[in-house]
């Protein structure tokens, strides 16, 4: 059992946890996830881990309520507990000294972009991160981001807050004004890092993006994370999560994640209901 520290809500239906799991925390490194279940019923699901505290045993993870699990999640106090922490899984990022890197994160991309652009900071990178959002209401973690970055750019589709447009738009700006970017670390929603990546090709600026399919087992035994890079098969949970974004078929991405979106809708709706009953 891991006991749950902290909640917090970030923005509508953007939920915080922060969770006792000593051996993670003491492990973990920047880009890799965990995969939790709630209880002996539950599903197992994968969350990347956006901070940790090894002094005090924890890790941080963010989540959007999308569905049954993260649904029960949000429920969660402080004190109560999740069955299963599985980690840390996947590659760490590759930390290096590249030069200039822009960091993107989208909507709960960015929980997942802060502790790469933390540690490219670390290790002397001149860091650009740009944040986006829907909306105003939607974006969080602004000021940790900016605090280990020397540019921070802010961006909402209705521009109720920073500058109105997509990350795209703000990663061409920068392109445009003459800067010279050596690395783009791309995550959030796939249609976001798709053309973040086709405009990032053009420019032959390197880009990585951190993917997130279905995933059970996080060994790479069930198969069920695959991806194609590079016209061969990978699995996200050991082979990633993170790939070189020119060589990610982001078409069959978007339709393997849609498999079981009937599913997981009707699992949700009986949760709400049985809730609703109690």
């Amino acid at each position: 059992m891991h006991k749950v520290v902290r909640t917090d809500i970030l923005a509508p239906s953007m939920f915080l946890m922060e969770l006792e799991a000593p051996k993670v925390a003491g492990k973990r490194k920047p880009g890799q996830f965990i995969i939790l279940r709630t209880d002996e019923t539950g599903e197992r699901v994968p969350f990347t881990i956006a901070d940790s505290d090894s002094a005090r045993g924890t890790i941080t993870i963010i989540y959007q309520v999308v569905g049954k699990t993260t649904d029960q999640m949000s429920k969660l106090k402080e004190g109560d507990s999740i069955l299963d922490v599985v980690g840390p899984l996947g590659k760490p990022t590759h930390i290096e000294k590249f030069g200039t890197v822009c960091c993107i994160g989208g909507g709960t991309g960015i929980a997942i972009a802060y502790p790469i652009a933390k540690a490219l900071a670390e290790a002397g990178n001149k860091v650009i991160s740009i944040l986006g959002a829907r909306t105003k209401d939607l974006l969080f973690y602004e000021d940790e981001v900016g605090a280990i970055s020397d540019e921070l750019i802010i961006c909402t589709d209705d521009g109720s807050y920073g500058q109105k447009g997509l990350v795209t738009e703000m990663l061409k700006q920068l392109i445009d004004r003459g800067e010279v970017i050596n690395m783009v670390v791309a995550i959030g929603p796939v249609p976001m890092m798709k053309f973040v990546s086709m405009m990032t090709k053009e420019f032959e600026i390197p880009t990585i993006v951190s993917l997130n399919p279905i995933m059970i087992d996080g060994s790479g035994m069930c198969g069920g994370c695959r991806v194609v890079v590079g016209g061969k098969t990978r699995f996200a949970c050991v082979d990633g999560p993170e790939f070189d974004a020119h060589q990610v078929d982001f078409e069959l991405l978007t339709k393997r994640l849609a498999t079981y979106r009937d599913e997981e809708i009707e699992a949700h709706e009986r949760f709400k209901c049985k809730i609703g009953r109690e």
